[in-house]
């Protein structure tokens, strides 16, 4: 995502409290972050393995991992609501989940020129619905389908390119 603004002459930063070997990556406490300065823009990608419905069996009502789901909401909805007090526009993605307030929109890899399923929500605030680029055809659920590995987590998480590209044209001039 900051490499698809900064591609385009815009002064984009990543936060996360892993260390990342770029000199526009914050590592720090994404609320402490945003605390720091004011933001034209913000986008969030926090956390989702406890939101998602993916975890139902895990972190579903009545399961033992339900209290870090509340806990995961409660943290996303905090982190939503400091971000619209600190900038005019704002979008936070995550998959289908369990957050108590409903997505602009769903979006697809396969809209964007990945030919794989992902349905993912965004939250927008003062930002337009985000427009499809390249619709190709293909539906493999390859993050679905992912086996084990030490390395699963982080893949799972990724942006595609297509999304991002789409988000930096379409509102990096906003």
């Amino acid at each position: 995502m900051r490499d698809a603004f900064s591609n385009l002459g815009h002064d984009a930063y990543s936060c996360d409290l892993l260390e990342r070997d770029h000199e526009r990556h914050l590592c720090a406490d994404v609320v402490e972050a945003i605390k720091s300065q004011s933001w034209d823009m913000l986008i969030l990608h926090p956390p989702c393995t406890a939101l998602a419905v993916s975890g139902n069996r895990w972190y579903g009502t009545g399961m033992p991992r339900n209290n870090e789901r509340l806990s995961s909401i409660d943290w996303t909805m905090d982190l939503w609501y400091l971000a619209l007090e600190s900038s005019q526009r704002v979008a936070l993605e995550n998959p289908v989940g369990v957050l108590p307030v409903k997505p602009s929109q769903y979006i697809q890899p396969w809209q964007f020129g990945h030919g794989e399923t992902k349905k993912t929500g965004l939250w927008l605030h003062g930002l337009p619905l985000l427009e499809p680029t390249n619709v190709v055809e293909g539906r493999e659920q390859r993050v679905w389908r992912m086996p084990p590995s030490s390395e699963r987590q982080r893949l799972r998480s990724q942006t595609y390119i297509g999304i991002a590209d789409a988000m930096a044209a379409q509102w990096g001039g906003l």
